[in-house]
Parts: C-alpha cells; structure tokens; sequence
C-alpha cells in the first residue's frame, strides 16, 4: 500500500472515530440536558395545575389523552379532582419528588407537588426525552456525517501534494537506467526530502566510481596483457621449433601451457567486460537457436571426438530477438562445461522445447554433478567446481558461468541448475520472448 493512501485512511479513520465520540458524547449530554429541561416543565405544569380552581364533586372530571405525551392527576386529600384517564388508578402511591415509574404500559417520568392540601401527580413518557435527545444529536451531527466524503476528498488531494516531491523522486528513480548515476538536479524546499536527495547524489558518485572501475579495470588489464601474451606464446613456439623438443622438454611444455591458460583467462576478462546489457539490447536482431547452438557444436566438436563422447541435439528451432555473439558465447560456455566435466565415452543431450513459461534451451551431461552447495556458488567469478582438483583434472578461468549470468540478463532470461537423469548437471535457459519457427 503507498503512503499516500495509507495515510488517507489513518486520517479518515482518525475522524470517524473522532465523529463517533463526539456522537457518543453529545447524544449524553443532550440526555442529561434534555432531562433537566424537561423536569422543570413538569415542575411548572404541576405549579399550574395545583393553582386551578377546582370544587369537590361526586365525580372527578377525567381528561382523555390518547397520545399519552403528558397525564396527570389531581388529589383533594383522598379526593380525585381531575386527572387523565390512564392515571384513575393510580392516586397515593407516588413520593413527593421526581420519580421513574411503569404506567399504562410504558415507563414515564413522574413528578409529584403536594401544596395546600393537594396532591398533583403529572408524568410524562421517557421515549419522549430519548426522542429529544436523539433529534438534538441527530441535528447536530448529521451535518458532520454528510462532511466526512467532502473532508475524505480534501485529505486525500492535500496528502497526494504534500508528497508530490516524495512521489516525482520515486518515479525519477523508477524511470532511471541502471548504469544512470547522473546526479538529482532540482531544487526542492521541504526540509524531509532535501537530506534524501543529498545523500541519494553522494551514493550515485560513489557507486558510478565503484561501477567504472570494475567494468573498466579488468578489461583494460586484459586489453594490455593480450600483446605481452601473444609475444610469448610465439617466443616459446619458436624455441620449441628451434630446439625440436616441445614435446621432450617438460619446463617448455609447462610454460606453454600455462600461457595458453593465462590467454584463455584475458579473453574470458575481456568478454566478461562487454556483457553489458544495455551495449547489447540495442544490435538486437532475429536469431535462430538451433542455428547458432549447431555452430558451437561443430567449432568444439574435436573435443568432444577426443573424449569418444556422443552428443544429441532434439527439439524444434525457435527465434529469438538477441545478438549472436553474446548467444553464441552463451551456449559455447554451457557446452564447454559439459564437456569438460562429462568423462571419458561419456553423454552429453542438448534440448530445444516449448513449456508455458516460454522456450527453454537445455543441455544434459552424465558427469558427476554439482552439489546444491556448488550449484550456488557456481555463477561466482573465479570460482571453480573443485578447483584445479577436479577429478576431470580439466583448467580454466572460473568465468564461464558469470559471463553465462551476465548474458541471462541481458535477455531478462532464467537460468536453473539441476540433477540430470544422465548422472551429471543440467541446466536450462527460459527464453520469454522467443518464437517457434
């Protein structure tokens, strides 16, 4: 949930709840007061009617009252002088004073005045002053009710602009690219968000001063090394050539190749430098899988027929909108871990298959597998399935598998490592935007 709404909420709930104390609150002041006011017209109805001029006769002169809003009676001593028609039975047994009584079914308010030798008994009904109050309340309130959508209105609007710098830095951010660590350049005056901008501008310099010196300085070393290395691999061939003994020499053989994998490192560095996503997306073009995955096939097939090893590829072609070196580069990696870790005669299956997810590319070897441990770990730089101490005893950089990542992200790709049915590891590709041909 935003900000914005949840504090629109929080302040309409705030004053709900306020609007129901104050109902809850007024509707008991209203009663208290209503009541007050009430029993002082009961005083002075009964102030009135004791005053009235009535003669003792044989008969009391009864008073019809169907809507019951106030009976009373009149007493000479033991004599009925006057009185409602609902309160002929009722004569003596009311205390001089306010009182709370039960009387022609319903419950009344009763005051009762004795002076001059009468006895005056007026009542009147309690639903009357509960309607009273509720009227008074209602009359009070109801406006305020019929306020809280206008008010919902106002909060929401002045939230939504006392955050509005706080929501146009979100949808900055939001629209910046991930290699964009130009500073926030606008000026605003609430004191919450200056700090906030302040410190996001030192984290874009410290991070783009970070990002430029990772991405730049190993490629630039490799850059620099390939010369170096070049000379040396031709120096020691031509004193392998010269002496004729490549082959008997064993120093020689050590140090060529030891610069054979220090050459394999500078390129696996230099090609870990250009799988940048955004150098890539824009050269994108229509590139057909099972074309570029049969290439990287037959260019590491003498491998493969060293190791007696058989290899199958199954499935249907599909296109996908991407680059073919940084394809390429992707499936030769995943082919050339499988195989160097499949053993000797050993199975190696490359699948191309729909699934509901998209197009998946996958490759099955019956080596020995990574652990979930390993499996983790794997897309590390530098970081190698046993090291130098594998049982295949093959050598290598350590960055086939983060150059595999940072080609995964280039296409907004997936990428899972799992146990074959082989023996060994397989790992499979999700293409989302892929089409079957």
């Amino acid at each position: 949930m935003s900000i914005r709404k949840r504090l629109t909420l929080i302040l309409l709930s705030m004053m709900v709840l306020t609007c129901f104390l104050a109902l809850v609150k007024g509707y008991q002041k209203s009663m208290h007061h209503g009541e007050n006011l009430l029993d002082d017209e009961l005083k002075i109805v009964a102030g009135v009617l004791i005053e009235q001029p009535l003669a003792i006769t044989t008969s009391a002169v009864q008073v019809s009252n169907n809507s019951a809003q106030l009976l009373y009676q009149i007493w000479q001593g033991t004599t009925l002088l006057s009185g409602s028609v609902s309160l002929t039975n009722n004569q003596t047994s009311f205390n001089e004073g306010f009182q709370t009584a039960n009387i022609a079914g319903q419950r009344m308010r009763v005051f009762v005045l004795n002076k001059h030798a009468r006895k005056v008994i007026v009542a009147e009904p309690m639903a009357k002053r509960f309607e009273l109050a509720e009227a008074v309340i209602l009359s009070a309130m109801l406006p305020m009710l019929w306020a809280v959508p206008l008010l919902a209105i106002f909060i929401s609007f002045f939230v939504k602009y006392a955050l509005a710098p706080l929501t146009r830095l979100s949808k900055q951010l939001a629209l910046r690219q991930a290699n964009d660590f130009t500073p926030i350049n606008w000026q605003v005056t609430d004191e919450e968000i200056k700090p906030v901008i302040n410190r996001l501008n030192d984290l874009f310099k410290r991070v783009e001063t970070a990002y430029l010196r990772e991405r730049f300085f190993a490629s630039d070393a490799a850059h620099e090394l390939r010369t170096p290395l070049s000379s040396l691999k031709i120096n020691v061939h031509n004193l392998a050539n010269k002496q004729n003994m490549l082959q008997s020499n064993e120093e020689l053989q050590a140090m060529s190749q030891g610069i054979n994998r220090l050459s394999n490192i500078v390129e696996q560095m230099l090609i870990l430098g250009r799988t940048q996503p955004e150098q890539w997306q824009k050269q994108f073009s229509e590139q057909s899988l099972l074309t570029i995955t049969q290439q990287a096939v037959s260019e590491q097939y003498d491998k493969i027929d060293a190791k007696n090893q058989t290899i199958s590829l199954e499935g249907e072609d599909f296109i996908i909108n991407g680059d073919e070196f940084t394809l390429t580069t992707l499936i030769s990696n995943l082919l050339s871990n499988a195989i160097k870790y499949t053993p000797d005669n050993g199975q190696i299956i490359i699948k191309l298959a729909s699934s509901s997810t998209g197009f998946s590319w996958q490759i099955d070897d019956s080596g020995s597998g990574m652990t979930e441990e390993q499996k983790e770990r794997v897309f590390n730089r530098f970081y190698r399935v046993g090291g130098d101490q594998h049982p295949s005893g093959e050598q290598g950089a350590g960055l086939g598998m983060a150059i595999v990542q940072h080609i995964i992200a280039i296409y907004d790709a997936k990428i899972k490592l799992k146990d074959s049915p082989l023996g060994g590891l397989r790992v499979n590709v999700t293409f989302t935007g892929a089409q079957c041909d």
